[in-house]
């Protein structure tokens, strides 16, 4: 029986954060080995299940290897990165003999030694398995794409959706990718083009104009004769790397100079758009008074603090002007594990005044100030059952505190880790409903979208400041392409 092993190695790293990601980061989400990694994957909605369940429709023996994840935040330290890389490729030699390999980086991972994180660790277990082993994996559609990750590989394919809802889908296709190589089927080769641009994140979902159109382009070239895959890779804005950027990836069956080819049309395409996909931005005061008309609940996207793409989570912005406009009611989930404490300390039921969010630089606002009534303290674990960005199925915000401003405009519940806004379960779990509040303020751009557009008709992405600002043209890169669009208007590009 042919034996295909699994790694995964997952981690968006924000370079503008002044926080390093650690060892413990890694330790406090996820580090697998072995069996472990199985378990763990077994009903999550991600592509490792992905590769398991492809695997296990056919007589191949999927052999779990190792599986690191850490939440999205700063670039990992040097002493972490290596750690990680060495125990991967540990238990990769202790595997035995593997006839193929699956795997999962994520494409926006930068390591303080290596800014091309996925690439050095991809050419490793190259390196490892030597030319004649088949790799194939999946990719993060917000990772931006390096000519070193598609040399280390066979094939590599990314998410198609965003919000990312068919990440078990990709597994399940690069697994069967897989199988057909091995069965002598295919011969999967790939090429990429580069286009100088970025795609803006406010303009990243895939349902969305004008960003649905390239979708499309992409879609039609995947059903084209010896093409196995076409893969749209949008970027990472917040990585400040030679690779940030979007990307264009094809692969055939053994036609190298047609995966160029097609690349390179699709390059030429998103081009092409690259005015439309430079991103439409509404300031904070702007979304608060709409917010007093529209349709309710409307979900407040607040972009410059998206804990998806590694932001600190307590940004106040939105609070402040929803506060100061009387928009409500209103909920903000902030990251603040002092006032989670004050909270519990008083107990529920208590009046008292607390100072949230706004603790870690002045960039994401200045903390709030408000008498608050303590609705809830309580551990902040709950679970989603449904499909949701990211393939999450448990939650952990660690300890957390629910309170209500006396006049009950705003409700914030504050934790001590920080949390993605992927699930409504965050607000049900704990006995909020979301149709009771005119304004739910998520913190992302379109991964809560999965979960807050079935209850939510408005939804209002706004230009808020932060580390993760929609308007990239105000962060300060140092190690970017120039000419790139649109920070030079005028670049030029034929591929």
């Amino acid at each position: 029986m042919p034996r295909v092993g699994i790694l995964a190695l997952i981690q968006e790293s924000n370079t503008f954060l002044p926080g390093a990601t650690t060892f413990d980061h890694f330790r406090q989400d996820l580090i697998l080995t072995g069996e472990d990694v199985r378990q763990h994957f077994a009903t999550a909605h991600h592509e490792v299940r992905g590769f398991f369940d492809g695997l296990a429709l056919v007589a191949i023996d999927a052999v779990p290897i190792f599986a690191a994840r850490a939440l999205p935040f700063g670039t990992i330290e040097a002493s972490a990165f290596e750690k990680l890389v060495q125990m991967m490729l540990d238990e990769l030699n202790s595997a035995g003999h593997l006839d193929g390999l699956l795997v999962a980086p994520h494409g926006a991972t930068v390591a303080e030694s290596h800014p091309d994180a996925d690439g050095y660790w991809l050419t490793q277990v190259r390196k490892a398995v030597g030319p004649q082993i088949p790799i194939i994996g999946t990719l993060d559609p917000h990772g931006n794409l390096s000519r070193e990750m598609v040399a280390a590989t066979d094939a590599l394919m990314s998410y198609r959706t965003n919000p990312h809802v068919d990440q078990e889908q990709r597994g399940r296709e690069a697994a069967e990718l897989m199988v057909r190589t091995l069965r002598g089927e295919v011969t999967p080769v790939q090429a990429a083009c580069f286009p100088p641009m970025v795609i803006n994140i406010e303009r990243q979902c895939t349902a969305e104009a004008p960003l649905d159109e390239v979708v499309a382009q992409f879609e039609t070239t995947r059903q084209q004769a010896n093409v196995l895959s076409a893969s749209l890779m949008l970027g990472f804005p917040y990585a400040d790397v030679a690779e940030m950027g979007a990307s264009a990836l094809v692969v055939t069956n053994g036609n190298p100079a047609l995966a160029q080819s097609l690349a390179n049309q699709l390059g030429a395409m998103m081009w092409s758009r690259r005015r439309g996909l430079a991103g439409s931005f509404i300031s904070v005061e702007e979304a608060v008074m709409q917010a007093q008309s529209l349709p309710a609940p409307i979900c407040m996207l607040d972009m410059g603090d998206n804990v998806g793409g590694g932001s600190p989570g307590n940004g106040t912005w939105l609070a402040h002007e929803l506060f100061r406009q009387k928009v409500g009611p209103s909920f903000i989930c902030l990251y603040d594990p002092t006032a989670v404490m004050q909270a519990d300390a008083v107990g529920v039921g208590a009046r008292t005044r607390l100072t949230v969010g706004g603790k870690t630089d002045q960039l994401h606002g200045s903390p709030f100030q408000a008498a608050f009534v303590v609705k809830f303290v309580g551990d902040g674990r709950f679970s989603e059952t449904e499909v949701r960005h990211g393939g999450f199925t448990g939650f952990d915000q660690g300890h957390t505190a629910i309170v209500e401003t006396d006049d009950g405009l705003l409700t914030v519940m504050l934790t001590t880790r920080r949390t993605p806004p992927f699930s409504l379960r965050q607000l049900t779990a704990f006995g909020l409903d979301p149709n009771s509040f005119r304004v739910l303020v998520a913190k992302g751009v379109n991964a809560p979208l999965a979960a807050y557009q079935p209850v939510c008709p408005t939804i209002l992405r706004v230009n808020t400041q932060g580390v993760t600002m929609a308007d990239v043209t105000q962060l300060p890169y140092n190690h970017r392409r120039n000419p790139m669009y649109p920070f030079e208007a005028g670049t030029l590009w034929n591929p």
